[in-house]
């Protein structure tokens, strides 16, 4: 599995609600075309961009930004972070 975690930091809040993105831990091997095609299987949307980036960690972060027809914050109370 490419995703491991989805972060419920204030940033990312902001991020979900203002921009409509999805803010990811990923596996630092995935591309960014991998990352949007398992995210559009496992919640059925489609996504307009994916911005990567390894953090000082280690860990590779993804910014995920749906189109405007599908809803972050929807995805996210699905998941528990709202």
């Amino acid at each position: 599995m490419i995703i491991k975690e989805f972060l419920a930091t204030e940033k990312a809040i902001k991020l979900l609600e203002a921009q409509n993105t999805l803010t990811v831990l990923v596996d630092r091997n995935a591309t960014k075309a991998e990352i949007k095609k398992e995210l559009e299987n496992l919640f059925n949307v489609k996504v307009e961009k994916v911005n990567t980036l390894i953090t000082p960690l280690g860990e590779k972060k993804a910014y995920v930004k749906l189109k405007k027809e599908f809803n972050a914050s929807e995805i996210a109370h699905k998941l528990g972070i709202l």
